[in-house]
């Protein structure tokens, strides 16, 4: 179906040329009823051009050798037609019928037409349908290698974007890899040791609780170092201890990652020796998952900075249950005593809190308080947009960076992801580029075709120039202007005559045709075009001037058909 636009367009150019085939049949002296008759002809042929391209532009080329109407429906259907029939022989085959067919029709409508006039006559019509024809391919041509070349570069585009995406995710299993193999190694050596130096003898209850509080520090450390790893290896089972084979003989399990896992967060910090208090306000409501994952990490970050920072300091985390977001907030004292130097901080926490918050719809403000303290406070909304980082999923299951469906090697169908590398192998190219670049290999004949066509249009253009100062200086020789005729008087000698005037000698100048007066006994006669128009469409003003014995004796203006 046609759009609206394009259905407007159509109606509005099949009318105009309806009522300019209307006007030219009324002005070539046809009835009122012949006239309407080609206007409705050209109405119909304008609209099948597009469905039928080759059958109008035969059926506009007989037409216009009889009907003088169909000649601006004759360029609109070359041009159509140029455009929507494929194949170039097929094309060459249609416009050459066309021509020979306008121009058989116009030889036998006018039998005794001479052979100069029949030239320029080929001419035109050459120029009419070759010459729009010709233009409409060559756009339709230039339009389908724009659209070539804009479809190959999408798609180069679009393989550059997985080629870095490659680069990314071979980076990413580098860094797990490496995190793996060492930081692995350092918090499982902590634990055992922690886990052998727990059970010491010779240690006092405290110090056999500050030990506790490192093993299990230790064992947390080693589940998240897990589960970072299998985000970088993007759903690569990530190392994981056996149930009952961790540090000491226990696996306390994956911690909790939401609101719920502050609790813990806490008294674990309350085992080191800070004094940490939890305060909660409003109706408690669930987050969305990376929502809630990122209020743990707030109070997470908050704890580590007043453990860093702040030794000593007490340390209260706030829980308030606003109407559209949850306000989470870990505000510690002023420090008792100077923090030591010696623990190492990249200066990176704040900043991935800030990306959390704001990939969820939410905020996150860091900054000293009024007593000398230090506050750390998250304001997260309740639903999320979802394009922050992954949520945890529920139970075991190793959550993945990049989403099965956006994962580009699954558009390779020779095999599963991993099996075989499109972009580094080339091994089974996607139909897109495969489709471009078989595109790619014709655009050279494309542009071929598209300069033979220019240079074609070129030489019908200087043809049709040479062929009107042809005609041009033809006229010349054959035509006066009425104010020649005037000028002339009955009894001048023929001698004087003949010098003010052409000699009448060219092909234009075809005789006084039907209805000429007749020629006085024993002259001859000089007959000359006008270059006014005459009363009628068919009606030719000629002027006759006829001498006799050296001297004019007779002139005549008169029309011929």
């Amino acid at each position: 179906m046609w759009p609206a636009p394009r259905i407007v367009g159509e109606s509005f150019l099949s009318l105009a040329l309806a009522l300019l085939a209307v006007g030219a049949g009324l002005a070539d002296d046809k009835s009122t009823a012949q006239a309407v008759g080609i206007g409705l002809a050209a109405g119909l042929l304008s609209l099948l051009r597009r469905g039928l391209p080759a059958s109008a532009l035969l059926a506009t080329a007989a037409g216009s050798a009889p009907f003088f109407g169909f000649a601006p429906l004759l360029l609109v259907v070359a041009w159509s037609a140029g455009r929507r029939i494929d194949g170039l022989g097929k094309a060459g085959g249609v416009f050459g019928l066309a021509y020979g067919l306008s121009l058989g029709l116009s030889v036998a409508l006018e039998p005794h037409v001479s052979i100069e006039l029949l030239a320029i006559a080929g001419m035109f019509m050459l120029v009419a349908i070759l010459v729009p024809g010709l233009a409409g391919r060559y756009w339709s041509q230039r339009r389908t290698l724009t659209d070539t070349l804009h479809e190959y570069n999408a798609q180069l585009l679009r393989e550059r974007e997985m080629i870095s995406g490659q680069a990314r995710m071979l980076e990413r299993q580098r860094i797990a890899q490496d995190m793996h193999d060492s930081l692995g190694h350092q918090l499982a050596l902590i634990a055992v040791h922690t886990g052998a130096l727990e059970v010491d003898r010779e240690l006092t209850g405290q110090q056999r609780e500050a030990v506790g509080v490192l093993r299990e520090a230790s064992v947390a450390a080693m589940h998240e170092l897990r589960d970072v790893v299998g985000v970088l290896r993007d759903g690569a089972d990530a190392p994981r201890p056996a149930q009952g084979a961790g540090a000491g003989g226990e696996d306390p399990g994956p911690p909790s990652r939401g609101v719920a896992g502050i609790e813990n967060l806490a008294e674990t910090s309350r085992k080191a020796g800070a004094d940490v208090e939890i305060r909660r306000s409003g109706e408690a409501r669930p987050l969305a998952p990376t929502a809630d994952h990122a209020a743990y990490r707030v109070v997470q970050e908050g704890l580590t900075n007043a453990h860093k920072h702040a030794p000593g300091a007490s340390i209260t985390i706030g829980l308030r249950y606003e109407p559209d977001s949850l306000v989470v907030e870990v505000a510690n004292g002023p420090v008792p005593t100077p923090a030591s130097s010696g623990v190492a901080s990249g200066c990176q926490g704040l900043a991935g809190l800030e990306e959390r918050a704001r990939l969820v719809g939410g905020m996150v403000h860091a900054g000293p308080t009024a007593d000398g303290g230090f506050r750390l406070a998250g304001v997260l909304p309740y639903t999320s947009s979802g394009d922050g980082f992954p949520s945890p999923p529920p139970g075991d299951a190793t959550p993945t960076f990049v989403a099965t469906t956006n994962d580009f090697r699954a558009q390779n169908s020779a095999g599963p992801a991993g099996d075989s590398d499109p972009v580094i192998d080339w091994n089974g190219l996607p139909k897109e580029l495969a489709k471009a670049v078989n595109r790619t290999k014709r655009s050279n004949g494309i542009a071929i075709g598209c300069g033979a066509v220019a240079l074609v249009a070129v030489v019908l253009v200087i043809g049709v120039v040479i062929a009107g100062v042809f005609i041009v200086r033809e006229a010349d020789k054959a035509m006066i202007d009425p104010e020649q005729y005037d000028a002339v008087t009955i009894g001048q000698s023929e001698k004087s005559v003949r010098g003010k005037l052409p000699q009448g000698d060219s092909f234009l100048n075809t005789g006084p045709g039907d209805g000429a007066p007749p020629v006085p006994a024993g002259a001859t006669c000089l007959t000359l075009l006008s270059s006014d128009f005459g009363s009628s469409w068919d009606a030719e003003p000629v002027f006759r001037f006829c001498f006799k014995d050296g001297e004019l004796i007779e002139k005549k203006s008169f029309e011929t058909n």
